[in-house]
């Protein structure tokens, strides 16, 4: 299956609003593709640049996010982050204890190991993909979560820390991890994107996507249009109850 048509697929089943976009991280020493890489850029804007059909790169040069930068590689965390001092300045934890506490939670790439993020959409993609990630409704993050369980069953269990949500949860995660991640948002792609309040984010590893895929279809034929028609919901209003 193409990159093509994963897209177009996952896009007519689900009725996505946004474009999925293809995330590769681009080797230190490697040729950067030639994509755009606008100045002062947070990994979060990329992302819904991307989804609307530009191609971007994100490096050292021009990423403005100090998060991003080392969740990326790309540049050491600064002290006033990894303090927590300033989440406590942003309002997002009552302590810089608390914001610490967080920060080192998070999940980093090796510093030095890559030379930039190259983002497009999906279906422009060529060769391999390391990340796919998708701002969608919950609803349509429930049918892609299902889609990876659907041939397999079990419990999936999503991590976030409700912090750096896009380049952590949705594209460190599952590039690390080999395992799909959903997110809630968080306080920078919620400021600093036009992500609505009833979107959320949802990565998968390149490696799952024909299967996803291949399992949407099958979700497609019975339960996504079952469960969208609200026939028992329908029947419930019938009885008068």
């Amino acid at each position: 299956m193409t990159s093509r048509q994963a897209a177009e697929a996952i896009t007519g089943i689900l009725g996505l609003r946004w474009a999925p976009v293809a995330v590769n991280f681009v080797p230190a020493g490697a040729a950067l593709p030639a994509f755009e890489a606008p100045p002062r850029r947070r990994f979060c804007q990329i992302l819904m640049e991307t989804r609307r059909g530009e191609k971007r790169l994100l490096t050292a040069d021009n990423v403005s996010c100090p998060a991003v930068a080392a969740a990326f590689g790309l540049k050491p965390l600064p002290e006033k982050l990894s303090s927590g001092e300033m989440l406590v300045g942003f309002g997002i934890f009552a302590t810089a204890q608390a914001g610490q506490a967080t920060i080192q939670t998070m999940p980093r790439l090796p510093q030095g190991q890559y030379a930039g993020v190259a983002t497009c959409p999906l279906e422009e993609a060529q060769g391999a993909v390391d990340v796919v990630v998708l701002e969608a409704l919950p609803e349509q993050v429930m049918w892609i979560a299902l889609a990876s369980v659907h041939d397999t069953g079990g419990r999936l269990d999503f991590s976030t820390g409700v912090l750096q949500a896009t380049c952590v949860d949705a594209v460190v995660v599952p590039f690390r991890q080999g395992k799909l991640n959903a997110t809630l948002g968080c306080y920078g792609c919620r400021e600093a994107t036009d992500l609505g309040d009833d979107e959320c984010v949802v990565g998968l590893p390149g490696e799952m996507l024909d299967r996803i895929v291949t399992n949407l279809g099958r979700l497609a034929d019975t339960a996504i249009p079952r469960v969208r028609s609200k026939a028992t919901y329908r029947r419930l209003g019938d009885t008068g109850a």
